[in-house]
């Protein structure tokens, strides 16, 4: 049990100004700049109490205030005498069995809470893009700022990444910005979601995200339309389009970024089996960041092709890669990142074992086979559905997998599958809901 864990909780009605308390709804569930702090307003009270919370953890040693608790997990009392029946029913000896569950949230806060998660983290992802679009910019007028900003885009993710122990892949509603950079910023995150998933180390996440951000900036040097491969390219148009991953080295040379963020733009169309370009290289040849980010944009290109008619499912691109394309990739890397994704990712449409279907719209890194569900419920407006977690649900499971075209139009229209997957992520606990009271 960790230090947290330990704490004794307070009542919702018996804050003060001076409790120092701490917040387990995760920290996109709530509006202060962290999960721990003083009460120093009334407002702050208001606020917490608006969250729904029947009570929150407190420290008693960094209160300015203190309350009577007989044991860490007990309700603790006013410094007031209680009256004997109160008394009475906060004695150990009263209880029959385990403490009484706190009463489930009203519809309307679930709705509120879950509402503000997914705004948060859309308005998050548009704030990456526009860091994107900045050092874009940058890159050409000013290189070192461009890496400085870069540098600072990456440490701020991981930053939020590393603040949460357990992490949910999430879904949003749309992709903010232009498609090159929500393309850069989708696959900066996941790569780095990805390495965090593997263990890795604050400096190489950072360098490996700088990377990821730039992995595509040689396309400045290109003309637009040699910025995306053609199957009708002439031999000529071709290695057009391969020049950029030379141009992007060289940007970053200018840049003066590490051996890490440049080996990723040098090789990150690079193959396992010696099948990429520009040099095909052979998987013992390729940095490991290089093999994650490969990786990471095969799968995002796959999801958000530039002719969006091709696009795939992100289910479907799982199983090309796996199935197809699995020699490309290091066999390690691949693992964790189908454990990682899930077998049905966020943006994948599905049908349930009560024949029901669903939106996958986040995927949990601690049950990634559990994931959480938008489900068609004609009996409720879309905007006032609650988001189904099907870890809390255990009779429930997957089926299948559905392409859109397949569905009808009422399901379709209600599910709404976006035409760009994007991607941001939350704590797992964003969207825990208290367990119902049994009678």
């Amino acid at each position: 049990m960790n230090e947290i864990q330990a704490l004794p909780f307070i009542g919702i009605d018996d804050l003060q100004v001076g409790v120092f308390v701490h917040l387990e709804v995760g920290w996109l569930s709530h509006p202060f700049p962290r999960s721990g702090f003083r009460i120093t307003s009334q407002s702050q009270i208001a606020t917490l109490r608006s969250l729904g919370l029947t009570q929150v953890k407190w420290n008693p040693q960094l209160s300015d205030v203190q309350f009577q608790a007989s044991s860490p997990n007990s309700i603790p009392c006013s410094p007031e005498p209680a009256p004997p029946e109160v008394t009475e029913l906060l004695s150990p000896s009263a209880w029959t069995g385990t403490p009484p569950l706190p009463e489930p949230l009203s519809l309307d806060v679930q709705l509120k809470a879950q509402n503000q998660v997914l705004q948060a983290c859309e308005q998050q992802f548009a704030q990456a893009t526009t860091n994107f679009r900045q050092l874009s910019d940058l890159s050409s007028k000013d290189p070192v700022a461009a890496a400085k900003l870069a540098h600072d885009v990456s440490r701020n993710l991981i930053h939020q990444m590393l603040g949460e122990e357990e992490l949910c892949i999430r879904l949003l509603t749309q992709a903010s910005g232009d498609k090159v950079s929500a393309h850069a910023v989708n696959v900066t995150l996941l790569s780095l979601l990805l390495a965090r998933s593997m263990g890795w180390g604050t400096h190489e996440l950072t360098e490996m995200g700088v990377g990821a951000l730039f992995h595509d900036i040689g396309k400045l040097d290109v003309p637009d339309w040699l910025r995306h491969s053609e199957t009708h390219f002439c031999p000529s148009e071709k290695k057009g389009y391969e020049d950029h991953v030379a141009n992007g080295v060289a940007r970053a040379q200018k840049m003066g970024l590490s051996s890490i963020a440049t080996m990723v733009i040098a090789q990150h169309h690079e193959l396992s089996d010696a099948g990429g370009f520009p040099l095909r290289l052979k998987e013992d040849q390729i940095s490991v960041s290089a093999r994650v980010v490969a990786l990471v944009n095969c799968y995002d290109n796959l999801c958000n092709p530039h002719m969006i008619s091709r696009a795939i499912t992100p289910h479907e691109a799982v199983a090309q890669i796996y199935a197809q394309q699995s020699s490309h990739f290091d066999a390690v890397i691949l693992a964790a990142f189908i454990k990682m994704m899930g077998v049905y990712p966020a943006g994948s449409i599905v049908q349930l074992n009560d024949e029901r279907y669903a939106l996958v719209v986040g995927v949990p890194s601690n049950r990634p086979l559990r994931p959480r569900l938008q489900v068609y419920d004609p009996r409720v407006q879309h905007n006032d559905s609650l988001i189904l977690d099907l870890v809390n649900h255990p009779e429930l499971s997957i089926r299948r997998s559905c392409k859109p075209h397949t569905l009808a139009p009422d399901v379709l229209g209600y599910l709404s599958p976006h035409q760009r997957v994007a991607y941001y992520f939350e704590p797992v606990r964003a969207f825990a809901q208290p367990t119902p009271r049994f009678s």
